[in-house]
This record gives structure tokens, C-alpha cells and sequence, in this order.
């Protein structure tokens, strides 16, 4: 098999995939296992150690964002090669009595992910799934744009999703509670202020923060997803160009990015993690997200190109699974970190050889799985609600 196969360039995007499914362990354990405010601020939980400032602060510079970032572009990159894959399948069976065209196909495909993101919202708050399915018919609609334009699109909807915390944050006082004399809070009637996202003590996220943060996920997730398909439509993302291309990619984005991502987190320290930086702190890891998540992708590429080993092998395989992993990530991390043991038991670097055990066995059994199944469990659910056709077949492998 070449490296231009077009098995081997799929066999890249569920490498990168793979990856990415690992990393948004890393940030998501910690909402798992601590109070929420320790996914935002180092100092609030769960940093008693040396060891434990040193993985919160490696975990904010390099994973924070990167890791869903690189997800979402992946995601907006899927959408594209679904409905290619569709039309060459031609006309699937009627949906609630229309033509089943790819359109409508990738539709129902979506609205069946948003119902999976809501029942896995029931067992944990942080669900990332059903953005990616109200995201999915902006991306259904601009998929056929030219790639300079959505390259435009995506950095324009993360530059201003960061740049908003410099209109929110002089809205809050040094105590973190809303200044009740501006016309928003009267407007808005938030009594909260930053609440449970900044300080430990509190169990209620005020209306402006959650607001904001909303806006916040779904602009840098959106955005991420047009620069994934304009960069799919570039093949790009297919590991189809040269080896230098992505070492230029991969040392401009980690040069330009990686620089922005420390300034946050020695902003915060500097600060002794004042209320008065809270929001307008993440500004440079916000502008990070793009150059840094590219300069990730080239890094990936051009180790999966370079080399392949049983290692690539099992990262492709969870990167095939990427739902079933990225689910099982949350069955797993709820029931050992919030059930098992009580949350906010373990401290950081505690939560970190959780995240490696996890990852342990995921690498171990995706690839069996697949060697017997040709589908994840959840990845056959999607695709049966989709298709409405409920068959678990073997695996070529296992027919061998």
C-alpha cells in the first residue's frame, strides 16, 4: 500500500482522531474527579503538590482546548467524507417518508448524535456531542465554499469567541461577583457573578459566565470545523503532502502558539489567580487554539507517515472508535471518580495515572475489537439508527 492510497490518507485522519480522543482525557478527568472550578483554576482544587502544579500547568499549556480543537476540526472534515461516502453508496432507504439523499442522511445521522449527547449529558454536564450536531448543518451548508473563505470564517469566529472576555470581564468586581450597576447586570439579574467556575466553594455558575462560555464553545468549536474542511478539501488533513509542508506547519503553529498558550497560564499565576483575570486571562490560549492545533496536526502527520508499528496501529484503531472511547471515557471516569471514590478525593497528579490507566486499556482493546467487529458498540448503534438496519457483522479479521 502506498502512502497515497486512499485507504492510508483515511488511515491518517483516524490517527490524528486517535490522538485527540486520548488528549480530551486529560482536561475532561479533571471535571470528573475535582469541583468545577478546577478545570478553569489551577489554584482552586486538587493542586496540593509540586507534581500536582506541575501536570495542571503542562496539562493547561499543551491539552487545554487543543485536544477538542483538533477533534472539532476533525469532525467538520467527517462531514464532508460522509456525504462523499454517501453519494458513491447511492439512495439509502426513505426517512420518515423522504428521499433518503445524502443531505437528509447526514441530517438524521445527526440528530441521532444529539440524542446520544443528551442521554450521555444525563451521566455528566460536559458533553461536547451535541454541539457537534447543532454545528452540523452549518457545515452541511458551507461545505462546498472555497477553503480560503473558511479558513476566514473559522479564525474570524475564534478570534472574536476570545476577544469577548475583554467586553465581560470589567463587568465583574475583584471579588468575582457582578457589578450590580451596570446596565447588563440589572438587565440580566445575575445575583452569582463567576460562581462555581472560578471558586471552589460555590455550586452555581452565574448567568454571564455560562453565557459566555456557551458562546465560547460553540464559536471555537464551529470555527474548528470550517478550517477542518477547508483543510480536507486541501487534503491537508489526508497526510497527502510532503514531509516538509507539515514540518513547516508543525514549526510555525508551535512557534506562533505555544507562546500565547504560557502567557495565559503565567498571566494567572502572576495574578496569584485574582477574580480580576479570570475571563480575560484565556484570551492568548484562545488565540493559541488554531496555530497550536495545526502545528499538532503537522507533528502527527508526519509521525504516522514516517514510521508504522503496532503503536499506530492501536491509535488508528481508537481513533476508529472514537465515540465508544470517548463515551467509555466518561462511564469509566464517573463511576471510579465520582462513585467509587468521592470527587475530589484524588489531587491532580493522582487524576493523571487515572488518565494513563484509561488510556491503557483503551489502547488495549480497540484494536481486538475491531480485528473481530467492524464497528465500535457505539459507533454500530449510530450507524444502525442511522441506516435502520440491526446487524452486529464480524470483521473480515475474524473471518480469516
Amino acid at each position: 500500500m502506498t502512502k497515497s492510497s486512499g485507504i492510508d490518507r483515511i488511515g491518517n485522519l483516524d490517527f490524528v482522531r486517535g490522538i485527540a480522543t486520548l488528549g480530551i482525557l486529560v482536561m475532561n478527568a479533571v471535571s470528573f474527579g475535582l469541583p468545577s472550578a478546577a478545570y478553569w483554576n489551577l489554584a482552586a482544587s486538587g493542586s496540593e503538590t509540586g507534581l500536582d502544579w506541575v501536570v495542571g500547568i503542562f496539562s493547561k499549556i499543551f491539552v487545554d482546548q487543543k485536544m477538542m480543537a483538533l477533534f472539532s476540526l476533525l469532525f467538520g472534515a467527517s462531514i464532508v467524507l460522509f456525504i462523499d461516502a454517501a453519494k458513491k453508496r447511492g439512495p439509502a432507504r426513505p426517512i420518515l417518508g423522504l428521499y433518503s439523499s445524502p443531505i437528509w442522511l447526514s441530517l438524521w445521522r445527526n440528530l441521532w448524535l444529539f440524542v446520544i449527547g443528551l442521554l450521555h449529558m444525563l451521566l455528566w454536564e460536559g458533553d461536547i456531542l451535541q454541539v457537534y450536531a447543532i454545528c452540523a448543518p452549518i457545515i452541511l451548508f458551507v461545505r462546498n465554499w472555497h477553503p480560503k473563505l473558511l479558513l476566514g470564517l473559522g479564525t474570524f469566529l475564534i478570534t472574536t469567541q476570545a476577544l469577548l472576555a475583554l467586553l465581560l470581564q470589567p463587568l465583574f468586581l475583584s471579588d468575582g461577583s457582578l457589578d450590580i450597576t451596570t446596565n447588563w447586570a440589572r438587565a440580566i439579574g445575575d445575583d452569582i457573578g463567576l460562581g462555581k467556575y472560578w471558586f471552589v466553594e460555590s455550586t452555581k455558575l452565574g448567568d454571564t459566565v455560562g453565557l459566555w462560555l456557551l458562546v465560547n464553545f460553540f464559536g471555537r468549536a464551529l470555527g474548528m470545523m470550517f478550517i477542518g474542511v477547508a483543510l480536507y478539501r486541501m487534503t491537508i488533513l489526508q497526510g497527502t503532502r510532503s514531509v516538509g509542508f507539515y514540518r513547516r506547519m508543525a514549526v510555525i503553529g508551535i512557534v506562533v502558539g505555544l507562546p500565547l498558550a504560557i502567557t495565559s497560564v503565567v498571566w494567572q499565576l502572576a495574578s496569584d489567580f485574582s477574580p480580576d483575570i479570570a475571563l480575560i486571562s484565556t484570551i492568548p490560549t484562545n488565540l493559541a487554539t488554531i496555530p497550536l492545533t495545526l502545528g499538532y496536526l503537522g507533528v502527527l502527520t508526519i509521525w504516522h507517515l514516517r514510521v508504522d508499528s503496532w503503536v499506530h496501529a492501536r491509535i488508528r484503531a481508537i481513533g476508529r472508535m472514537a465515540l465508544t472511547n470517548y463515551l467509555t471515557q466518561t462511564i469509566i471516569g464517573i463511576t471510579v471518580l465520582r462513585i467509587i471514590l468521592d470527587q475530589g478525593s484524588l489531587s491532580r497528579s493522582g487524576i493523571a495515572l487515572f488518565i494513563v490507566v484509561v488510556w491503557t486499556l483503551q489502547i488495549t482493546w480497540s484494536e481486538p475489537w475491531l480485528k473481530r467487529y467492524p464497528y465500535g458498540p457505539f459507533e454500530w448503534i449510530w450507524r444502525k439508527l442511522t441506516y435502520r438496519e440491526f446487524r452486529m457483522a464480524r470483521s473480515k479479521h475474524s473471518q480469516n
